[in-house]
């Protein structure tokens, strides 16, 4: 796979091209191929002035096959894997260590985006010179996915950049830089502006460079900053792993752990021996749960919804021109915001034109902030906030050609506002609503184009929130389902679709998470504990103080129509310990939340978290009642997997991996489980285990935690993992 060029001049271009994958990717093939290589140059070594590697790919080199690091073993013992894993990647590494000390110059021309292993390839040349071109992006991601730079990243940049900016500006984070950021970093030391430029610029400085070689092979090199003993450096660590402590707040993070420790061991001895710590560390990583967890949902689930599995075949791409927003409300705004960011005109509408103005003002804003920190220039800013326009007038929406309505949770209000604009957009428009809770099939009765009604449920805030949940109700289109799918993507975002019921999927199963707490609170369960319970269960934000946030009386607004509901549907109402809890902290003790002066929490006069209302022991008789720690955790975690099994059985939801994705980036479930469904199939002993453990938790805090019949019957037919086959909505629990 790799291309073999030697110029006149001396210089011999590698150019990587695997033959059989649109990516380069660190397989067997590569693998073969480089080392065949590198013993080349070696024989050759005389006859060569210099070294560059490229690719023919749109990229660079796309990282390691991570399929290769899911595969299962059966029969075969865990200790055998890390051995073969632990030989692989150290042979790996001796064959680019070995180009490293070529003892002639290499240079990296990156055409292409550079992540992960890819980076580690040019990482290990003497100079780095990518192309500055749209979409081109070099990282070290690893963290992201429960894993550390294991190809010679964590040892090089540590050496390149110092401890402390290394840990924190890249290695941590997992962030995937642009090119001009990582100049700036240092991962890149030149560009240029073209692909075509890349060869040209490798040759003249490999020609200005004979005796190029790394800074750390050459004598009397010591770490930019100082060694791990340096006081200073010392220092910085303590602040780094306590920082690292109050993210993760005890949630499992095994890979922030190990990158730190790699980094800072690394640190004291020599680049070989460094090298195999880091290895070491990396397949304590990738042969552990977490990292299994993590790769599997958030590379492969998430792949498959990129690749628009969900999408209705047989309809074009669709690109929407003209959004018009309905109500310019907190939401209405940042989603106007969203889409004026992806190049789309926007109608901006509220019920009279101040508002209207105050809803793009948060557009205003959001681009002052980026104006002051350098992030967009004055031209870029003012032709997005071109694009929204603000109006009162029902007219302005000639030409739209998607509606997404942010308007108040009354189906009087969105059947009047959509019937306000029906006549007026295109006729084939999108009539998307933004509705949390609000059946779509009842919405849908307020149009007459029934067909071309959906849901499109943005999650706050609207501008950092990558998911969008799309509700398909009884009557909506193939063909309106895939428009609102690329409208999605259009916009950056990433779709699930669910179909259509009363909280849909994301809302169904975030209430089960804050019903357990609220319930705990009323059983006399200190609320400290409660919190500490779920930031240690992963959550990134711990159920009280999110339902301070969300508010007690839209919570407990939708709870009593969702019971009317049920009720006129001749449907048993499921109670639970959270109803008392919410009545009594909206109406005896007037606490519905931050936006209502206080709740669960306290708040200064400036609306910051001062901590736990003191009134709240009082009137629950909070610590009276003690429960084991992991009861509390998993209270948490398996209401939400079991209301997602409920939303399989009743046709919510069918895409495991879009349970997963939805659950991870929509609703906060925690990332280190690989998402609810995920967390049902790696707990121990399986589905199995998982169904035990239900029924223990029923026994305990109430028959809600019974596990669904699908999933007992799934369990005594020995399957380890969900499925969706064999499944029977018939016998729901």
């Amino acid at each position: 796979m790799i291309r073999w060029n030697h110029g006149a001049d001396g210089v011999v271009v590698l150019t990587m091209d695997d033959p059989g994958k649109g990516a380069n990717t660190m397989n067997d093939l590569y693998i073969a191929s480089m080392a065949a290589t590198v013993t080349r140059l070696e024989a050759e070594k005389e006859t060569i002035t210099g070294v560059v590697v490229t690719s023919a790919k749109k990229s660079f080199f796309a990282g390691g096959d991570l399929k290769d690091m899911i595969a299962e073993h059966p029969g075969v013992d865990k200790l055998e894997i890390a051995a073969r894993l632990t030989d692989r990647i150290n042979g790996i590494k001796k064959v680019l260590r070995r180009l490293e000390l070529l003892g002639k110059p290499v240079v990296a021309a990156l055409n292409g985006a550079a992540l992960g292993g890819g980076f580690e390839i040019a990482l290990h040349t003497h100079h780095r010179i990518a192309a500055d071109v749209r979409g081109n992006q070099v990282g070290l991601p690893e963290a992201t996915l429960g894993l550390l730079p294991g190809g010679g990243g964590t040892v090089r940049t540590v050496r390149m950049l110092g401890l402390h900016d290394a840990l924190s500006t890249v290695l941590l984070k997992g962030q995937r830089h642009t090119i001009s950021a990582a100049v700036d970093l240092g991962l890149i030391d030149d560009t240029v502006d073209s692909v075509e430029e890349l060869i040209p610029a490798a040759k003249a400085w490999i020609a200005e460079h004979a005796d190029a070689a790394q800074p750390w092979d050459s004598k009397g090199f010591s770490i930019p900053g100082g060694a791990p003993t340096d006081p200073a450096i010392a220092q910085n660590l303590l602040v780094t792993t306590g920082l690292l402590r109050k993210q993760h707040r005890g949630a499992p993070a095994p890979a922030a752990r190990a990158i730190v420790a790699a980094a800072v061991e690394g640190a004291y001895v020599d680049v070989d021996t460094a090298d195999e710590i880091e290895t070491r560390y990396f397949v304590s990583l990738v042969t552990g749960q977490v990292a299994q967890n993590m790769i599997k949902a958030l590379f492969f689930d998430l792949e498959s919804i990129k690749r628009g599995e969900s999408r209705p075949t047989g309809y074009q791409k669709f690109t929407a021109k003209k959004v018009g927003i309905i109500g310019a409300g907190m939401m209405g705004a940042a989603i106007a915001y969203v889409c004026a960011e992806a190049g789309i005109d926007v109608v901006l509408r509220d019920v009279d034109l101040d508002a209207a103005l105050r809803g793009k003002r948060y557009a205003e804003k959001v681009q002052t902030r980026a104006l002051n920190q350098g992030r967009t220039t004055e031209d870029r800013s003012a032709a997005l906030l071109g694009r929204i326009h603000a109006t009162a007038d029902a007219a302005d929406f000639v030409g739209v050609d998607l509606v997404v309505e942010a308007a108040y949770e009354s189906v009087e209000v969105k059947h009047q506002v959509f019937q306000e604009i029906e006549n007026i957009v295109e006729p084939d428009a999108v009539l998307g609503s933004n509705t949390s809770q609000l059946p779509i099939g009842i919405l849908a009765d307020g149009v007459v184009r029934t067909e071309d009604f959906i849901g499109i449920h943005f999650f706050s805030p609207a501008e950092k929130m990558p998911l969008v949940e799309i509700i398909r109700g009884a009557k909506t289109s193939d063909a309106v389902v895939a428009k609102v799918i690329d409208f999605v993507f259009q916009i950056g975002k990433t779709p699930i679709v669910v179909n259509d019921s009363r909280g849909f999927f994301t809302s169904r199963v975030i209430g089960a998470f804050l019903d357990e707490a609220l319930a705990a609170v009323g059983e006399g369960v200190n609320p400290i504990f409660i919190e500490q319970a779920g930031a240690q269960a992963g959550y990134p934000t711990p159920p009280l103080r999110l339902m301070d946030q969300v508010t007690l009386t839209l919570s407990q607004k939708i709870r009593k129509e969702n019971q009317r509901a049920l009720i006129a549907e001749g449907k048993d109402i499921r109670h639970h310990g959270s109803n008392a809890v919410m009545d009594t902290m909206v109406g005896e003790l007037s606490r519905p939340g931050r936006a209502g002066g206080g709740g669960f929490y306290s708040y200064d006069d400036a609306g910051r978290r001062t901590g736990i209302w003191p009134g709240l022991r009082d009137a629950f008789a909070s610590g009276t009642t003690r429960i084991p720690f992991v009861d509390m955790q998993e209270r948490m975690l398996f209401a939400e997997a079991i209301e997602t099994v409920r939303c399989f059985d009743e046709g919510v939801v069918t895409s495991v991996a879009e349970a997963n994705i939805g659950s991870l980036l929509g609703i906060g479930f925690p990332s280190w489980t690989g998402g609810a469904v995920r967390y049902i199939d790696q707990y121990d002993g399986g589905l199995q285990g998982f169904v035990d453990r239900a029924r223990d938790l029923a026994s305990k805090y109430g028959s809600h935690f019974e596990p669904p019949r699908s999933l007992v019957d799934q369990a005594a037919r020995g399957d380890r993992t969900f499925s969706l086959t064999h499944r029977s909505i018939s016998n729901q629990q």
